[in-house]
């Protein structure tokens, strides 16, 4: 079933970062290094909130995908009861990671806007989409011909994702001296700084990267994935 994402003590969050910090990154597909080379070539190599909100854009993506992927096969499992509710579960579960990253998304959409920050037409809403639909095509055709390699291309991002958090909390450490105040907080948690909220959803991302992880080691082994 889905996983309840809650939130995490600050000592917690610290130590979930130094670990982070220390992991070496996946080696990454082809695919994911080229979605890379094109988010830092559109929106530059350092962290920024007009990156990370990007980021989320796409990082719901897959998740969609494998959620409109079954929910096609559920209507074909009439005579497989328990086949039909293994895909329910699976679903569930995806539709708690991508709420999850919904989450992430509004959190940064607030910043931005308490920032002053004002959305462009080219690069806050239509490069965004065109990479998020791009992005889903590929992580749609993989799921189809084989659920691991869609697996794969997810823990791919999330891994990226979540050094990407966690790197741009330890070079600003100001970050740990601004409160964090939110109309999101009672939905997604409360932590009072910007750094441990930042370190929060480094650590989420790293929480969708296992996950993807285990399915990927289901596949492989034939295990059912739910």
């Amino acid at each position: 079933m889905g996983r309840v994402y809650l939130p995490q003590p600050a000592d917690e969050l610290r130590q979930r970062q130094a670990a982070t910090l220390r992991r070496p990154r996946r080696s990454y597909s082809r695919a994911a290094k080229a979605l890379f080379l094109v988010m830092d070539a559109l929106y530059g190599r350092a962290g920024s909130l007009r990156k990370y909100r990007v980021l989320e854009i796409v990082a719901r993506v897959p998740y969609q995908a494998w959620e409109n992927v079954a929910y096609v096969a559920i209507t074909h499992t009439s005579e497989s009861p328990r086949f039909a509710r293994d895909i329910h579960d699976r679903v569930v579960a995806v539709r708690a990671q991508q709420d999850n990253e919904q989450w992430h998304l509004l959190v940064l959409e607030e910043m931005l806007h308490t920032s002053g920050h004002r959305h462009t037409l080219v690069r806050d809403r239509l490069l965004p989409q065109l990479i998020a639909f791009m992005y889903y095509q590929v992580s749609w055709l993989l799921y189809t011909v084989s659920p691991k390699w869609s697996y794969r291309l997810n823990a791919d991002f999330e891994d990226h994702a979540e050094h990407e958090y966690m790197t741009f909390v330890a070079d600003h450490p100001e970050l740990d001296d601004t409160a964090w105040v939110s109309a999101f907080a009672d939905d997604y948690g409360h932590h009072d700084t910007v750094g441990d909220l930042f370190r929060s959803i480094g650590n989420d991302e790293r929480l969708h990267k296992e996950e993807s992880e285990a399915l990927i080691a289901a596949a492989r082994f034939g295990k059912p994935n739910s």
